[in-house]
């Protein structure tokens, strides 16, 4: 009896691991980007993938028609829903839209949605630097204020329910940030809000759009 109690809750484990530890593909963020693009009339382009562990996901823009998207391998392994990396990329694309580019990025540098200003808890400020130096920019180059991170944390929660996803798909990307360990601490060098006040906007944000 024991040893079936023992094996029930094994099975149990995986099951859960399954669903919950999964990270995503290709094909996962593909189709996510072709849905979020799509609902907000936005230019599908080719997704480029980054053999790098870091979670990080960016563009490299010069004009509205002449920018490529790039997600890292080490993004995909932290995410484990479409729904996630289509708010990750539903930020992106606010970024875009509510012209913080023309506003805060005077040259043609890729810039970081969530991952590079993200200093992972336990690390030295020298991963820190090279994460950020992974995608040709650091975090006092990333042009984004903390105002535009939480006004396109907005838009990407709106665009989620716009495309058809659970508006929560945001929450839950900063979420597995957070479970990974990959934080923003309160100061003032950071251009992110502190994860733990994000997390809280994210949640009140999907709250108001999903009605519940």
């Amino acid at each position: 009896m024991v040893k079936k109690k023992i094996f029930l809750s094994l099975i149990f484990s995986l099951a859960l691991c399954a669903s919950a530890c999964a990270e995503i593909n290709s094909a996962t963020v593909e189709a996510a980007w072709k849905r979020i693009a799509e609902a907000d009339g936005f230019k599908v382009v080719k997704i480029n993938y980054e053999k790098d562990d870091s979670p990080n996901a960016w563009v490299k823009f010069k004009s509205q028609n002449d920018f490529s998207v790039h997600v890292t391998q080490g993004l995909m392994k932290i995410l484990n829903s479409e729904e996630q990396i289509a708010g990750v990329l539903g930020h992106e694309i606010g970024h875009v839209r509510l012209g913080h580019y023309n506003k805060g990025v005077g040259r043609n540098i890729g810039w970081a949605v969530l991952g590079a200003a993200l200093g992972k808890v336990g690390g030295t400020a020298g991963k820190v630097a090279q994460a950020a130096g992974s995608v040709g920019m650091n975090l006092a180059e990333s042009g984004f204020s903390r105002g535009q991170e939480v006004e396109a944390d907005d838009y990407g929660t709106e665009l989620l329910k716009k495309a058809g996803y659970d508006p929560y798909g945001l929450y839950r990307a900063m979420k597995a940030f957070a479970d990974n360990k990959y934080v923003t601490q309160p100061n003032g060098f950071n251009s992110h809000p502190p994860t733990a006040r994000r997390l809280k906007h994210l949640m009140d944000k999907a709250k108001a759009v999903s009605g519940k």
